[in-house]
């Protein structure tokens, strides 16, 4: 049954200009930091690497995956097809995991341009070739479990309003929350030696520890942790209420 929601979700967003937007405008953005404005791009860093691309993508996903997911659960609520949907033989997890496995979907179909980059970047090499392709590789695990993070955030928020714009800036709000803060607070040295454990609170430590080439299994069984709190959240919340 999952998959039934799965498909019915891919189809509405490649039906809506939102989705094509969002992949266009991340493509566009990070093609300009890449390759064209000064102090970022690949030219004037003097270094064949993606550094640009993983520093830049989840500043950019903060407010591409928030606007993939404010319509998830918000659009159908205001619509009143959440009550037809929810009459089916349909269980709640079913309904939720397929809204977010697409929106995961959707941000892999954006990633997948961007593998020119590293095409790019191996043949601008000096030697040709000379990049660091086990970096590279976990980078694009690290992206892709931050953006499902980001993912489980946004249909998280859609379930709690049957506002878009309400959804959508929550989404934003706790995503920066996630990747920034908990690295913010740590900055103070307000704790001591507890200022590593707020760090590793937060989705960024994790990510920059994946984007180093090294696979850590903490790291792992956080993003899974995360993701399944905000999962089992959403699932709270549209039980809690049944139109």
């Amino acid at each position: 049954m999952m998959y039934v929601i799965f498909k019915k979700e891919i189809r509405s967003f490649l039906s809506s200009l939102i989705a094509y937007v969002v992949m266009i405008v991340f493509l566009i953005a990070t093609g300009l930091f890449m390759w064209i404005l000064p102090d970022y791009n690949v030219f004037d860093m003097g270094n064949s690497n993606l550094d640009t691309l993983f520093g830049m993508a989840p500043w950019l996903f903060i407010f591409l995956i928030s606007a993939i997911t404010m319509r998830s659960f918000s659009e159908e609520k205001k619509s009143g097809t959440i009550e037809v949907l929810t009459t089916k033989p349909i269980n709640d997890m079913a309904i939720i995991l397929g809204k977010y496995f697409a929106g995961v979907a959707l941000v892999i179909f954006s990633l997948l341009p961007t593998f020119i980059y590293v095409y790019t970047v191996y043949e601008l090499g000096a030697p040709q070739g000379n990049i660091d392709m086990g970096a590279i590789t976990g980078s694009y695990l690290g992206l892709l479990l931050l953006a499902s993070s980001f993912v489980a955030i946004g249909i998280f928020a859609s379930a709690i309003t049957d506002n878009q714009i309400v959804s959508f800036i929550v989404s934003m709000f706790l995503c920066y929350s996630f990747y920034s803060l908990f690295d913010l607070l740590a900055n103070f040295n307000l704790l001591g030696t507890w200022d590593s454990v707020v760090a590793s609170l937060g989705i960024s430590a994790h990510y920059q520890s994946i984007s180093r080439g090294v696979i850590d299994s903490r790291d792992l069984i956080y993003f899974f942790t995360f993701n399944l709190a905000f999962i089992w959240g959403t699932k709270t919340v549209f039980g809690s209420r049944k139109w």
